[in-house]
């Protein structure tokens, strides 16, 4: 249809479509916002809320009445005032009893209302029973006192609340959640002392500052024990700005050696809490724990037990961990998204939402207060009328007997208005007998003295302030209590790597010639008697524990690593390096190494450089791995020597031709990469033509030998026989004896 103007043809409406749909979205956006989903600033209830709560005190269900079916009063809230699905409403009756999903509860109720492991187990609402708990008292006291505005139910056949007159801001307290559209709500709950102690702040000085306000409210008080870590800078800013985060965090503490949870964040399942604990354990991530339980009762409704492996865990770690990976430290969304007493939705910050409340709350007294007035001084007129008839009675008696019409008659003899008059007609002629001038005069005193002081206090923005400020005390003395969510500062949870989580048992790593890697237990096995595939044999092997990364070296001088654990067993004949890092193409797999990061190897490659490095700096966290070495033109990578003491060992190096060097360690740098220093000199002509390079390289520690093998020969030198090949780093270095100038490969031992 044309976007032309709309008609009517025959008592029927053309709309464009366009039209119709925006206003059609727009009236139920418009509905979900103001009659579902956001709170009221007023009660800081949501519709439903509010006519559960209505309708239950139109059945009689206060604290002190006798439970009654929930399904007695679902049907009076879908049937008068509510018309939607009774499972909505009776979930949303459920959390209104649920001490731990809302802080100051709504609804008494009697059987199975849900628990913490599993909030939505509540029995079905023909089997449940309800009352309303004391609390709900705060928002129905006044209800009959003129405070409220009045609207028709959905079919006009009654009358309900728009808003309930909440002598405390409850929506602050029990907070609320809501999802409307284009918009949401997540108001946390808070401590009814601490605001309560804010409101009378405000209230006595209207100029106080949102850091005043803050010296009474310390945060958001939730319905469980857990901690509320979130910074307070970062509380401050979101009470600034009407929108943040919360973080809740276990508390646990240590009994026996075991850690036992005792108090879980808001709306957090224990037994889910345990599933993610034991799914870790299952995939052999939390080596450190040996058992789970949960001990939960009637006593202590929150008694997880986590049981480690030994004495020797670090449990501040381990708990970092799980509240890392685990609810047991979980994020609420916060956002003050909420109606005002103007009708229209709005983030406010506490300020605004204190200071508002503080207007609704003062036009709520006002309008009591007036409503009160008015009914006194209508007593007190009809009570005046009746004096006037007591005083006259045989007078009074003998119009009403004589005259045809009394009424006129009486309003004209004794100046009565309509309303005593009939007052007097109404009242009862054994009632009249027995009246008393003197009671009379009694009530008329009281009423005149409760109507002065209305009148004071209605003139007097001080009375009303006072007025506003006892009964608020009064009712936070009444219904408040101690913070339960204490607002501890600690440091950010973090999970432990999956090198830390892995069992730290030894395991040797074994690498081919080919480039294969597998990963033995224990560190007695002789990797060169393994099993090799046909023409690949043993090139290097490394001993270290199964939590430790294995460090590669190729012949580029590129460095990789890879957890141990993670390596095939060597059971079989393992798999190929390359499947799981990338090195150039055509370079070679040179050695392996493992170690704790600050663990020391000599790098070095067969031109005579190298460098002294930290096994930590050799670790790269992606396939390509890390360029450590750099390598000269027609050089190799040396297989890395492992170093003890930098300052104490000696550094031996031996050529093609037969030279040692022997010097210092010290003398070399430490570096985390490049081309090092020289260590022993051979003509750079030579090393590209491969005619001379170092074909052994070691670090000699004090008291330890040097075992020289060429072919069937060996022999070993002690620190004292290697003085005679000492020289500055760098130089040439000594001819070794005929017959061990032809070295196959060193040893030190």
């Amino acid at each position: 249809m044309s976007n032309s103007e709309p008609r009517q043809d025959q008592g029927i409406e053309y709309l464009p479509l366009k039209s119709f749909t925006e206003k059609a979205y727009l009236d139920y956006s418009m509905y979900v916002i103001l009659d579902r989903a956001l709170p009221n600033i007023g009660d800081g209830m949501k519709p439903v809320q509010r006519r559960i709560i209505y309708a239950m005190s139109e059945l009689g269900l206060s604290a002190s009445a006798k439970f009654k079916k929930s399904a007695r009063t679902v049907g009076d809230v879908l049937g008068k005032f509510h018309p939607h699905g009774d499972s909505a409403c009776y979930e949303a009756m459920v959390l209104m009893a649920q001490s731990f999903s809302t802080r100051y509860r709504y609804v008494d109720g009697q059987g199975n209302w849900g628990s913490p492991d599993d909030p939505k187990s509540f029995a079905a609402m023909r089997y449940t029973e309800s009352r309303l708990a004391p609390y709900a008292e705060l928002l129905l006291s006044e209800v009959s006192q003129g405070t409220v505005a009045w609207v028709p139910n959905f079919d006009g056949t009654l009358e309900e609340p728009a808003v309930l007159p909440a002598r405390v801001p409850n929506v602050l307290l029990n907070g609320a959640t809501g999802i409307a559209v284009g918009m949401a709500t997540d108001i946390p709950p808070h401590n009814m002392r601490e605001v309560v102690s804010a409101c009378i702040r405000l209230l006595e000085d209207p100029k106080a500052d949102l850091t005043a306000l803050l010296e009474h409210v310390q945060g958001p008080d939730y319905p469980t024990e857990a901690e509320i870590i979130t910074p307070r800078a970062e509380i401050r800013k979101m009470y600034e700005t009407g929108g943040g985060s919360i973080r809740m965090r276990a508390v646990y503490e240590r009994e026996e050696g075991d850690i036992i949870i005792t108090a879980l964040p808001h709306q957090v399942s224990g037994a889910k809490v345990l599933e993610q604990i034991a799914a870790q354990m299952t995939a052999k991530k939390l080596p450190m724990v040996e058992d789970l339980r949960d001990e939960s009762d009637h006593e202590n409704p929150t008694r997880l037990v986590v049981t480690p492996r030994s004495n020797r865990v670090d449990i501040e770690g381990l708990m970092s961990h799980l509240f890392a990976t685990t609810d047991l430290e979980r994020t609420y969304r916060v956002n003050f998204n909420l109606i005002g007493i103007d009708g229209r939705p709005q983030v406010k910050n506490l300020r605004q939402i204190v200071q508002e409340w503080l207007e609704f709350r003062t036009e709520t007294v006002r309008r009591r207060l007036q409503h009160r007035l008015d009914k006194v001084n209508r007593r007190l007129h009809l009570l005046e009328g009746l004096l006037v008839a007591f005083l006259n009675i045989d007078e009074v008696i003998h119009i009403i007997r004589t005259e045809d019409e009394p009424k006129p008659v009486l309003m004209k003899r004794f100046e009565l208005s309509e309303a005593q008059t009939d007052y007097i007609l109404d009242t009862k002629l054994r009632q009249l007998a027995r009246l008393e001038e003197m009671k009379i005069r009694a009530e008329q005193e009281a009423l005149a003295k409760e109507r002065d002081n209305l009148e004071k206090t209605l003139k007097s923005k001080q009375r009303m302030k006072t007025l506003i400020r006892n009964e608020l005390t009064a009712d936070a003395e009444k219904y408040g209590d101690a913070r339960r969510s204490p607002i501890v500062a600690r440091e950010a949870a973090e999970a432990m790597s999956e090198t830390d989580l892995a069992p730290a048992e030894p395991v040797t790593v074994v690498l081919s010639e080919k480039g294969w890697v597998r990963s033995a237990k224990g560190h007695d096995i002789d990797p060169i008697s393994l099993n090799y595939k046909s023409g690949d044999g043993f090139l290097s092997a490394a001993r270290g524990k199964s939590n430790q990364l294995a460090v590669f070296i190729d012949s580029t001088g590129r460095c990789y690593a890879l957890p141990a654990h993670s390596l095939p067993s060597a059971r079989g004949q393992g798999e190929p390096l390359t499947g799981r890092v990338s090195p150039p193409p055509g370079a070679t797999f040179v050695a392996v190494m493992m170690g704790n990061d600050d663990d020391r190897y000599l790098l070095a490659s067969d031109a005579g450089y190298g460098f002294v490095a930290k096994l930590g700096d050799l670790i790269a966290k992606n396939k390509n791995g890390k360029a450590i070495l750099n390598v000269p033109k027609g050089a190799r990578v040396l297989p890395p020597v492992p170093v003890k003491e930098v300052e104490s060992d000696v550094v031996s190096a031996i050529t093609t031709e037969g030279r040692m060097l022997v010097f210092p360690l010290s003398e070399l740098p430490a570096l985390s990469k490049g081309k090092g220093n020289k260590i022993i000199s051979i003509p750079s002509a030579r090393v590209a033509n491969r005619e001379e390079y170092v074909v052994a390289i070691n670090a000699v520690p004090e008291g330890e030998k040097l075992t020289l093998y060429c072919g069937q020969r060996h022999t070993s030198l002690k620190r004292a026989d290697l003085e005679h090949y000492h020289g500055e780093r760098g130089r040439r270095g000594n001819k070794l004896p005929r017959g061990f100038q032809k070295v196959d490969r060193t040893e030190v031992a």
